[in-house]
């Protein structure tokens, strides 16, 4: 898309011209600070991915490849007005809630035999067996199945036609860049295109591209297929959990009447300005903590083996945002 800015482009000019959310930069450098800490530790390591979380694959194939992109291609919406009124997951004698939900749910369906990371299955799947394959154990179903329901159909068949049902092919005619898988997603899924425009731009997030792009070189431990020689291109991933933290951590602020509207639950809609400012500055600010970082290893003589794979994304922040 013509003039259109990349994610990092994007927030960068959102910073430069919000007027409800601001970067504070003694924030910036104490949230710095807290991750000096972690940032030689396994958690941002390349291998850190799949010891997060026991409902990560482990092995590094195809098979692991093609669930990481069936679930970034579902992760959205999983937040509830009320805690004790949400989506419940239970697998292998744990429950689970929000985006880990639907992971358990993808593995719970696969244990069941339901190939729900084949393309050639969910091309097909039908609203009834989207809902069962992600039903709750609550009465509170799993949000938006009829969206989930389409945008499987949607994004198998477009795998089927244009990569031979593997994600693993779209992951190889990247020439093993991050810049070039990230491009090839949102070009060839609709439901990638995190575009939007502010201020006369046209501008970019491309939340769940680069979650999939960083997730399928965390899932290949950054080799092979998933060796991306330009990984530390991919930025922080725009949500709505990374700001709050940031916010309570003091690298981020918020005007009185934003503030004001958030108190009172008022929902922000996609696109607005003021939801616009909160994931544009949320991503510059990490760049910035980010930045601060590196110049804090560098200060303390340490040898920086990950720079080039550091890609100041949400794992920047895992010791924050449990």
């Amino acid at each position: 898309m013509d003039g259109l800015l990349t994610p990092r482009e994007s927030a960068k000019f959102v910073a430069e011209n919000s007027r409800d959310v601001f970067i504070d930069g003694g924030g910036v450098q104490r949230v710095a600070e807290l991750l000096l800490a972690k940032a030689a530790g396994p958690e941002l390591r390349v291998g850190g991915w799949k010891t997060l979380h026991e409902l990560n694959p482990r092995a590094a194939d195809e098979a692991a490849v093609n669930w990481v992109f069936v679930i970034d291609t579902l992760n959205f919406s999983f937040w509830s007005e009320r805690d004790e009124h949400k989506c419940l997951v239970g697998y292998r004698g744990k429950t689970y809630s929000g985006y880990w939900s639907l992971c358990a749910a993808v593995n719970r369906a696969l244990d069941e035999g339901i190939p729900i990371t084949s393309a050639s299955y969910y091309a097909t799947v039908t609203q009834d067996q989207v809902r069962h394959i992600f039903r709750s154990d609550t009465d509170v179903p799993m949000p938006l199945i009829e969206e989930r329901h389409r945008i499987l159909n949607e994004t198998g068949k477009i795998l089927l036609e244009k990569f031979e049902g593997s994600f693993l092919n779209c992951v190889q005619k990247s020439d093993k860049s991050a810049q070039k898988l990230l491009h090839l997603v949102v070009e060839s899924f609709p439901s990638y295109r995190d575009v939007t425009q502010f201020e006369g731009k046209i501008i970019s997030f491309y939340k769940r591209a680069q979650i999939l792009v960083a997730d399928t070189w965390s899932v290949l431990e950054g080799k092979g297929d998933g060796c991306f020689k330009d990984i530390s291109s991919i930025t922080m991933f725009a949500d709505y959990r990374l700001p709050q933290v940031l916010v309570y951590l003091g690298a981020l602020k918020y005007s009185d009447e934003l503030l004001e509207k958030l108190l009172r639950g008022e929902m922000l809609s996609y696109g607005s300005r003021q939801e616009v400012e909160i994931r544009g500055c949320s991503l510059w600010c990490v760049e910035l903590i980010r930045d601060c970082l590196l110049e804090l290893l560098e200060k303390k003589g340490e040898k920086i083996w990950w720079r080039d794979q550091f890609h100041s994304s949400g794992l920047l922040l895992v010791g924050l945002c449990p």
